[in-house]
């Protein structure tokens, strides 16, 4: 075999030490192979259907391996289930099918995700008498399993109807752009696009989902990657190294790379549904903007909040049943969101924070009827202490979601208190002048009026076809040029 084309199938092959990332040449060129064929099967609805799911399918091996049959049994599973649940006319009979749905998606979730979590405490109690085991976890298996319940769980509320085509829920399942970080699209949302016919990208669709991917791919490749491989991997790395002042600053960056990192991949995937004809809702909301802890939750990560909202927290009684009920909801809710994020103590201190946070704003808007739950209807002086409160509360908590354990939180939180050392800033802004640099045009960017951003959309839907193709060659050189060779994962990747 030539040794280029023995290269070429060694590239096509699963790496475990390189997944398919958006960000990656590889994609880029799988990609434009993929579009010349699907833009000839407008009107072919069911080999369009085929022909995408097993790109889907190939996408998730790059990045899973032989795992992509999990996300093939998910998807089988639950096909099955949901007709049963159609067919069913007892209520008891559906319910348990609604059950089994759950136990096998969240069987397979707690496996992967949390068999060493429960060792590690029953350790911790019983003198180590087991042993961790070495568990893969497949990359976005939180995120098709909520998408797979969703499903189930809305069916059985009669939100939507049952698929009749097995291909037509692995596809829905497996659709590439959202599959690895989500955003977890719902069956309501996305089961009626899958039969269009013909198949159509209009020219504002087209702008707003190349737009989309650019400020996606600028938000990871530039902000994110670099503000974390020259400044906040450093800080979270050991904080005793580092004074007050850079304790936080690192905690700044964070905030800001988790946000560019997150958001940038889900406005790369809803820019890749809008290219292939498909809309996805919008998955953040320019959250550090909240003025309330509230209103961050109805702003950031919003696929996974309205998910826990509808099939957590409503299940659990929502605020139906008192208050001192609806507060532990929104606690005993956070507290398995936290979970859900990974299976180690820190997060699921980051999620009672915020299940206390949310507690706690809903009880001062029953003491205090002036207060709100957004800032939309705030006076202005307000909103801005609202949003510097809620940010400094949202930062703190990212202390813990961030640090590898508890002890480098508290080293962290040590430093800001008690070694802060302002003398060091212009030092610290000579040091980093080009991380501080990316971190100031990202807050500005993320502060931006939403007015200007819709009128900046609107002028870009407007640029012909070879202002797209400059701008996205200017975007490559320069991550080009501030890169340092290594493609990083998303952060998300590991949920």
């Amino acid at each position: 075999m030539a040794p280029q084309l023995s290269n070429l199938l060694d590239l096509l092959k699963y790496n475990p030490a390189e997944p398919l990332l958006f960000t990656s040449g590889l994609f880029l060129f799988l990609f434009l192979g993929f579009t010349c064929f699907y833009g000839f099967m407008r009107r072919a609805v069911t080999l369009r259907i085929v022909y995408v799911t097993l790109f889907s399918l190939y996408f998730y091996y790059k990045t899973s391996g032989i795992f992509f049959l999990l996300l093939m049994f998910t998807a089988t599973s639950d096909f099955f289930i949901g007709h049963f649940i159609a067919t069913s006319r007892r209520r008891g009979s559906r319910r348990a099918w609604v059950a089994l749905s759950v136990c096998i998606n969240l069987g397979m979730l707690g496996y992967f995700k949390y068999t060493n979590f429960l060792i590690d405490i029953v350790n911790n109690f019983l003198a180590d008498p087991l042993e961790f085991q070495n568990i893969f976890l497949p990359i976005g298996i939180s995120f098709f399993t909520f998408q797979s319940m969703s499903y189930i769980i809305d069916l059985y509320r009669g939100k939507v109807r049952p698929l009749h085509r097995w291909i037509d829920y692995l596809f829905y399942i497996s659709f590439f752009p959202q599959l690895v970080a989500g955003p977890i699209v719902r069956a309501r949302d996305f089961i009626p696009q899958i039969h269009q016919r013909p198949l159509t990208v209009s020219r504002a669709q087209f702008g707003e989902g190349v737009w989309l991917i650019l400020c996606g791919l600028f938000k990871k490749a530039v902000i994110s990657d670099f503000i974390s491989l020259n400044f906040v991997d450093r800080i979270f790395d050991n904080p005793m190294l580092y004074t007050g002042l850079e304790n936080l600053m690192g905690v700044l960056g964070y905030a800001m790379q988790i946000y560019c990192d997150f958001s940038g991949y889900s406005d790369m995937a809803i820019g890749i549904a809008l290219l292939l004809g498909f809309r996805f809702n919008a998955n953040f909301n320019s959250p550090y903007k909240s003025a309330t802890i509230t209103e961050f939750w109805r702003r950031w990560h919003i696929s996974l909040s309205t998910w826990l909202k509808d099939y957590l927290y409503i299940s659990l009684g929502g605020n139906r049943k008192g208050r001192l009920r609806t507060y532990a909801n929104l606690m005993i809710t956070m507290l398995l969101g936290g979970l859900w994020h990974g299976a180690a103590m820190r997060f699921v201190v980051w999620g009672g924070l915020h299940g206390a946070g949310l507690a706690g704003h809903k009880l001062t808007m029953h003491l205090a009827p002036g207060f709100r739950p957004t800032g939309a209807n705030m006076p202005r002086w307000r909103r801005v202490i609202g949003i510097l409160l809620t940010f400094s509360f949202v930062c703190a908590t990212w202390v813990f979601f961030r640090a590898e354990s508890m002890e480098v939180a508290g080293q962290i939180f040590s430093q800001i208190f008690t070694a802060f050392h302002p003398e060091i800033f212009w030092d610290f802004v000579a040091g980093y002048k080009w991380v501080l640099l990316l971190m100031g045009i990202g807050y500005v960017l993320h502060f931006t009026s939403d007015r200007l951003e819709q009128r900046t959309l609107q002028a870009v839907q407007r640029l012909p076809i070879v202002v797209y193709a400059l701008m996205t060659t200017g975007l490559i050189w320069l991550i080009a040029q501030l890169s340092s060779g290594d493609v990083q994962p998303f952060i998300y990747f590991q949920f």
